[in-house]
């Protein structure tokens, strides 16, 4: 009972002021705008999600409260490990690098909701290096789409001789024959697929589009 009351005694609302409620939640404004703006600018997808990046924003302002919250007083952090424990989150998420940005917040909260700027500053610092490093490193050839569409089905095999002499390592991922002729989709990286293009143009063939990949992992 002695240690019970030692460990009660040990909470106090002293620890949670206004001041320091104040810098905790400035400091964690700058931090969540720091990472909502490397979110836009290091994104490269097609699909930019505003939603999801102004909750990463705000995200961290709940979490960073919630941890001054259960240093004040235990029977405030019994009920609220009670309460989470009880929420299911069941938003898939999508991309794995959406997981990266939402564990971001939570640790910007919790360093940030410990008064621990520092590990905070640091770690979004070096994760921002990180990130910029990665997106900037490419492995091998750039990986393209091949969108073709010839009157001629016979145009098939030349279609492939000619992809053959750029690249050892293609697939085919549509094959599509009609009346009017064949269309193809391909995925293959090439270092030139300008000259590419104009050599499968020269055989004749009617339409031919070129589609960049975003990432790297289509073989």
């Amino acid at each position: 009972m002695n240690v019970l009351n030692r460990i009660i005694s040990g909470y106090s609302n002293d620890m949670v002021n206004t001041t320091t409620i104040v810098s905790v939640l400035l400091v964690v404004l700058l931090l969540s705008a720091y990472e909502f703006f490397v979110y836009r600018l290091v994104s490269h997808r097609a699909f930019y999600n505003r939603a999801f990046n102004i909750s990463l924003a705000i995200v961290p302002f709940f979490i960073s409260t919630i941890i001054l919250c259960l240093q004040s007083n235990i029977v405030i952090t019994l009920g609220t490990i009670g309460a989470l424990a009880i929420i299911r989150f069941r938003t898939a998420i999508k991309d794995p690098i959406d997981m990266m940005y939402l564990l971001w917040s939570i640790h910007i909260g919790i360093t940030c909701g410990c008064q621990l700027y520092e590990v905070a500053v640091i770690t979004s610092l070096l994760v921002t290096i990180v990130l910029l490093v990665l997106e900037n490193i490419t492995f091998g050839k750039k990986p393209y789409v091949f969108v073709v569409h010839a009157n001629d089905e016979e145009n098939e095999k030349d279609i492939y001789d000619i992809l053959s002499a750029y690249t050892k390592k293609y697939r085919v991922k549509s094959r599509n024959y009609t009346k009017e002729g064949l269309d193809l989709v391909l995925e293959a990286k090439v270092d030139n697929p300008d000259n590419l293009a104009k050599e499968i143009k020269g055989i004749g063939i009617e339409r031919f589009s070129i589609i960049e990949y975003d990432s790297d992992d289509i073989f």
